[in-house]
């Protein structure tokens, strides 16, 4: 296994969200800035205010840094908080789905597009109708487009049940099945959620719901999705517990069964990552805190070679102990 890649040390990028777009990666992160505001575990530390794209025509090669391509100030809607985000293609298009909070200190999700994968690109008046929480990741399959979607503490998933929102925040009890990601499919128009939100159900060796106590194992964030061999993987953070973990299902709306660790706990708070293929290798694209000397809201970049084992399942990637 190779080593890690900082990919942009400059500044300060986390969440990567990585995909192929004409011939080269283009890569999407948030972007961390010292705003002053205390640490707390809602997340308002992570102030973020804009996005920047970057690219890479070689993994070990040089980053193109493309600049602001869309700013919360320049969002109709916008209150604050600028979090993760993904990008998908269709149709000459390129849609940027993005979290953030309205007026109201409410996370939504908005969508901006552009000719371009490198934008600049443009926001739509309102957020997507129905939409809640963050981090949002669209994946694409035989012409449809899925979202996925979902982040509990700062993330606001605890304050929503069968996409309604509750008067007040509510955990499952630890022996209980644990909060789920969310998925929807796109409208044709890549704007609007084409149905009501499903549940991502993981489900354990025995083929019962992984319990919100299982903290090693239950979803907290970052969802992702891609496809390998036929089979369909969602892979997330347990937030909390910092491992990046996966589970393995037969369509894209699941369920999924738990299957392993992608990556062990990095230096920092936070774990979100990307898997992408590109020029017959894959690749896992994450974050740590190392090069701001462990501050859990000022990230960079990381990127290294993913391997599968022959059943299918992944080698397990050691995050960095110092």
């Amino acid at each position: 296994m190779k080593k890690a890649k900082y990919l942009f040390p400059q500044d300060y990028m986390a969440d990567p969200s990585a995909h192929v777009f004409e011939g080269k990666i283009y890569i999407y992160p948030s972007h961390d800035w010292e705003s002053g505001i205390p640490e707390n575990d809602n997340g308002d530390h992570f102030n973020m205010k804009d996005y920047h794209v970057f690219s890479l025509d070689e993994v070990d090669g040089p980053i193109t840094d493309h600049g602001v391509v869309l700013a919360a100030e320049n969002i109709p809607w916008s209150g604050r908080q600028l979090w993760d985000s993904d990008v998908a293609f269709k149709d000459g298009k390129y849609y940027l789905y993005f979290s953030l909070k309205d007026q109201n200190d409410i996370f939504r999700l908005g969508v901006a597009i552009s000719d371009k994968p490198y934008g600049p690109f443009i926001p739509q008046e309102n957020p997507i109708k129905g939409s809640y929480s963050i981090d949002p990741c669209v994946f694409e399959e035989n012409g449809e487009y899925y979202i996925y979607f979902g982040g509990i503490w700062g993330g606001q998933l605890q304050r929503y049940r069968n996409n309604k929102a509750l008067e007040s925040a509510a955990f499952p009890a630890d022996n209980e099945p644990a909060l789920c990601g969310k998925v929807a499919r796109l409208r044709d128009d890549m704007l609007e959620f084409a149905e009501e939100p499903r549940d991502v159900v993981i489900l354990d060796e025995n083929g019962r719901p992984i319990t919100q106590g299982n903290t090693d194992r239950r979803f907290f964030e970052a969802s992702w999705m891609h496809k390998y061999n036929g089979k369909y993987y969602f892979s997330y953070s347990t937030g909390d517990t910092h491992f990046l973990c996966y589970a393995i299902g037969d369509n894209p709306y699941g369920p999924f069964t738990y299957k392993g660790v992608i990556l062990t706990p990095v230096i920092g708070w936070t774990t979100h990552h990307s898997i992408v293929e590109y020029k017959g290798k894959w690749y896992l694209f994450h974050h740590d805190s190392v090069p701001s000397g462990g501050k859990t809201w000022l990230r960079s970049m990381k990127v290294i070679e993913l391997e599968y084992n022959p059943d299918g399942t992944i080698k397990t990637i050691e995050g960095l102990k110092k």
